[in-house]
């Protein structure tokens, strides 16, 4: 089994693949004061929830765009099953041809993303990340990453609406019942929410502008599924592509592993 670990800004997701397929997916929070035994700890919990054998792991990969916590996850890691992993960076195949000032400055997870999007879509792709932050990357033909946009991320905009003002309280992000809302509960849902998927169908439009032409759009992340159905645009959900993008980097790379 593929141990695949990816190490967000907000939470790391971590997830059993075996023959190309997800076994088990799971998340703990992001703390970047956790030390690596204690993150070794968290995965070999995880592996047991899931009547998994730390034997059973045959290798891992991780990609991490929190270089503080990298280290810790990457070494309690090799604790648990005792071998280092392979990492997502510089150097690693993806196949992708980045078309960006400094390739290097792309966010792994963004790599990841892009990689396992053209695996099941032909491109053009426009791919829509929609978690701490909100990213928009595109993909032109024969692979080419173009580049995209970084976004406050939905909760990120309600923390900063709600620590900035002394009268609007903090709220659930549930599905608004309505866009003209009827009280301040209400009418902050309806603006975070319906704002959100407005944003996201107006910068669609100009990406497309932009390129001359249209594109599939696809969108993953943990807000992902709350935001999309409210978007105007069509846009199709997936919300394993990073542990798939992972995979298929692995297989890229395991006969040139050390």
């Amino acid at each position: 089994m593929l141990l695949a670990i990816d190490i967000g800004n907000t939470n790391i997701v971590i997830g059993g693949i075996r023959d190309d397929k997800i076994v088990f997916e799971a998340r703990v929070a992001t703390d970047r004061i956790k030390t690596s035994d204690q993150y070794g700890v968290d995965i070999k919990n995880i592996l047991s929830l899931f009547d998994t054998k730390p034997s059973d792991i045959q290798d891992c990969i991780i990609s991490s765009v929190v270089p503080p916590v990298f280290n810790s996850v990457r070494t309690g890691v090799m604790k648990v099953i005792g071998k280092p992993p392979m990492v997502v960076g510089p150097g690693i195949k993806t196949g992708l041809n980045i078309q960006m000032d400094t390739p290097s400055q792309v966010g792994s997870d963004r790599i990841v993303i892009a990689v396992a999007a053209l695996a099941e879509y032909e491109p053009p792709l426009t791919l829509l990340d929609l978690g701490t932050a909100t990213t928009i990357e595109v993909v032109g033909k024969g692979s080419t990453y173009l580049g995209g946009c970084i976004i406050p991320g939905v909760r990120i905009s309600l923390e900063a609406l709600t620590s900035r003002t002394a009268q609007l309280p903090g709220i659930s992000l549930d599905k608004p019942k309505r866009v003209i809302g009827k009280n301040t509960v209400d009418c902050m849902r309806s603006g975070v929410m319906y704002g959100a998927a407005a944003m996201i169908d107006g910068m669609l439009d100009r990406v497309e502008e932009e390129l001359g032409y249209s594109t599939t759009v696809v969108a993953t992340g943990g807000m992902a599924q709350f935001i999309v159905p409210l978007c105007r645009r069509e846009i199709k959900l997936e919300k394993d592509l990073l542990l798939k993008g992972l995979n298929i980097i692995y297989q890229k790379n395991r006969t040139g592993k050390k």
